[in-house]
């Protein structure tokens, strides 16, 4: 067998796959030429109605196998296909591609496919957000560990730690509906973009010139027509989108990469099936797997955004070929990927296991020590000395954490500091009644639901209504 690409065999959904796939762009390469064909008509040209009949019977029956045979020949992949084209409807075949260059189709495909697969990603963040929004809504008052440096860091909540990773997504859907709205058409340009070709079908009516360009973009759903091109859009635009994907990349990343620590930690699993195996020599083990795939499939994108500045940079003049080899990679390859990292990312919100006692065992453990700040502040409000009873504070803690860590002793923090003369002499101390959890996770709960109720409804809301609902892809284990 030859080589085939992961992303198609492994990861990517068919959806995405047969987005992108040459079937779909030839499909689009004919519709293209038929819009051109139509307006051209409506604006005065002799085209007859046969020609159009014809070639609306011939859509979505390209031939692979006879295209490769003139491309063999041509050595040329459009012109291939206007010959192809030609045989399959021969009455069109006098005006097929007329006026236009290569760039017409493939140019204007490429970004009609970028706009579905726009939508199609949108769809798959609203997936992710809906399967983080019910497990935030379930454990918003739940208390664990929050970190910093992965070093224990008062309390949180478990809900409050799924808003953060929903806030990424969330601010990427912003992005990509800004992209899709901003997305333009090539439209009908010319060989170097001066439309002289057209002008010259039109005995120099500029009007008709202009109206060809916006009738055709509208046919194609577009109704921003970029101004000016050299003979292709400029590259700027697919970094920018490219820029975007990796904007995704990176938030599915930092979900799967906290879930991978907090998996160590034995506080949140991701899904794990019921015959699934972790190792093949470790039987015992059970693996992080898809948020480790997450992250490795996330680098991949963010390393393309690059390439594609690097590409929009290097385009001499009205343009040059270097681009082409490279594009005809990093573009699927990028949705390919965003989208097998969303379907992922969405599989393990949706099945991510929370083990409360776990983490009540370890909120138990490091209690003691976020307590100190309230014990810092009704010292210093008996009259105490601030930075006194910091020090107390810091010298009992560190010996406790100490004696914690090389002896396996319990934490007994506050006792110590209840015994401590700085303390004792201003009766200070913290009843054990004090010590609930919930006390000390300040307005998480309340922040969980401000945020499920006033940040999210209205991003679903603008997905909603530029995105198909998307269904649920197969996760490949």
């Amino acid at each position: 067998m030859t080589y085939s690409s992961p992303l198609s065999q492994r990861y990517a959904s068919p959806a995405m796959q047969a987005l992108w796939g040459e079937r779909r762009r030839i499909g689009l390469w004919r519709r293209l030429w038929l819009a051109l064909m139509e307006v051209e008509r409506e604006l005065g040209l002799d085209i007859p109605e046969r020609a159009l009949v014809e070639l609306r019977g011939h859509l979505d029956d390209a031939d692979p196998e006879r295209a490769a045979e003139h491309e063999k020949r041509l050595r040329h992949d459009v012109m291939a296909h206007i010959h192809h084209l030609g045989e399959q409807a021969p009455a069109a075949r006098p005006f097929l591609h007329l006026g236009a260059t290569s760039a017409y189709v493939t140019d204007n495909t490429d970004l009609i496919l970028m706009r579905e697969g726009l939508q199609l990603l949108l769809g798959r963040i609203a997936a992710v957000l809906v399967a983080l929004a019910k497990l935030a809504r379930r454990e918003r008052a739940v208390p664990c560990l929050a970190y910093t440096h992965f070093q224990p860091a008062q309390l949180t909540t478990v809900g409050k730690r799924v808003t953060l990773w929903m806030q990424e997504f969330l601010l990427d859907a912003e992005e990509l509906l800004h992209r899709l709205d901003a997305l333009q058409f090539r439209g009908v340009k010319g060989t170097t973009g001066t439309q002289a070709s057209f002008l010259e079908l039109f005995d120099g009516d500029d009007e008709k010139v202009r109206e060809l360009d916006t009738r055709v973009a509208l046919k194609m759903g577009f109704t921003r027509v970029f101004p000016v091109t050299g003979q292709t859009y400029t590259r700027k635009l697919d970094a920018q989108v490219l820029a975007a994907l990796a904007s995704v990349a990176q938030s599915a990343a930092k979900l799967a990469t906290d879930v991978r620590l907090l998996q160590h930690e034995g506080e949140i699993l991701e899904p794990f099936e019921s015959d699934q195996v972790g190792s093949s020599a470790m039987a015992y083990k059970r693996n992080p797997m898809r948020a480790e795939r997450i992250t490795g499939l996330a680098r991949f994108v963010i390393e393309l955004e690059g390439n594609a500045w690097h590409t929009a940079s290097e385009q001499w003049l009205e343009r040059t070929l270097d681009d082409s080899a490279n594009r005809r990679l990093v573009l699927p390859e990028a949705f390919l990927a965003s989208d097998a990292i969303l379907v992922l990312a969405t599989n393990v919100a949706a099945g991510l296991e929370v083990r409360e006692a776990v983490i009540a065992r370890h909120v138990a453990a490091q209690l003691p020590f976020f307590a100190t700040e309230r014990l810092l502040m009704r010292g210093v409000k008996a009259g105490g000395d601030r930075q006194r009873l910091h020090e107390v504070i810091r010298t009992h803690s560190l010996a406790v954490a100490q004696a914690i860590a090389e002896q396996g002793v319990a934490n007994d923090l506050l006792e110590r500091l209840a015994r401590d003369p700085a303390f004792k002499a201003l009766h200070v101390a913290l009843a054990p009644g004090e010590l609930d959890p919930a006390a000390y996770v300040g307005r998480a709960p309340r922040q969980v639901d401000d945020f499920l109720e006033r940040a999210l409804p209205g991003v679903l809301h603008r997905i909603e209504a530029v995105a198909p609902t998307v269904a649920t892809a197969e996760v490949n284990v």
